[in-house]
């Protein structure tokens, strides 16, 4: 999209004040932002990811159950692949990408789309992993607290969220809810964002960029 790193950085303030504020969006602004004696600082950090293994975990534990936690199982191969520096850099030189790439003819307007992407892309994911400890309660016989767990991730933790209090609130709604997209209030956030969601994943494409947690959300969606 051409836009410059403190741009982007704005933008990410700008969706920090809207629903989609929460600690990680906060931090991916002050990352874009910072900068040294040499310049913006991400430019100069290696394209590699290591791993703590609770991606690891959470997968094998999705497969174990039979849930198919698909968002976060596809983060986590997307380390692997991003710790494969070597031979992506060769794999770069020999396959093509795409020849002609589509204009974006509106920023701001594509921009609001990239948002409200992303906040779909994230009722998935929080979704999904309701679904694990669903299944995993059943299997196990444990009476869990879902609206009670929500509220626990806002004290500190690397996912706490506004977001989160949704999710305790649906839970409060229905404390039954088979699913978080099938509660009234996700139900219409989806509603409002997927035709933007379906643009952003399928401009993505188009121009060759891979955004493998967003379209895998929304093939399982």
């Amino acid at each position: 999209l051409g836009l410059t790193q403190a741009e982007m950085a704005e933008q990410f303030s700008k969706w920090n004040n809207e629903e989609l504020d929460s600690f990680l969006i906060e931090i991916t602004r002050d990352i874009l932002k910072y900068k040294d004696d040499k310049g913006f600082l991400l430019e100069r950090i290696r394209d590699t990811a290591g791993q703590k293994g609770t991606g690891k975990w959470t997968a094998i534990a999705a497969l174990q159950y039979g849930v198919p936690v698909t968002l976060i199982g596809e983060a986590v191969f997307s380390r692997c692949l991003s710790a494969l520096k070597d031979e992506r850099v060769h794999a770069s030189r020999e396959l093509k990408g795409p020849s002609v790439k589509p204009k974006v003819e509106n920023l701001q307007k594509f921009l609001n789309h990239i948002k409200h992407a992303l906040y779909c892309a994230k009722i998935v994911s929080y979704a999904q992993g309701f679904m694990l400890m669903r299944e995993a309660a059943k299997e196990n016989k444990w009476n869990l607290n879902y609206g009670g767990i929500a509220l626990m991730w806002r004290g500190g933790c690397i996912i706490r969220s506004v977001f989160l209090g949704n999710i305790k609130d649906a839970y409060s709604r229905n404390p039954k809810l088979s699913n978080l997209l099938l509660d009234d209030f996700f139900k219409k956030a989806i509603d409002v964002g997927q035709d933007s969601w379906r643009q952003v994943v399928a401009h993505a494409f188009l121009c060759g960029v891979p955004v493998p947690a967003l379209s895998t959300a929304l093939a399982f969606y």
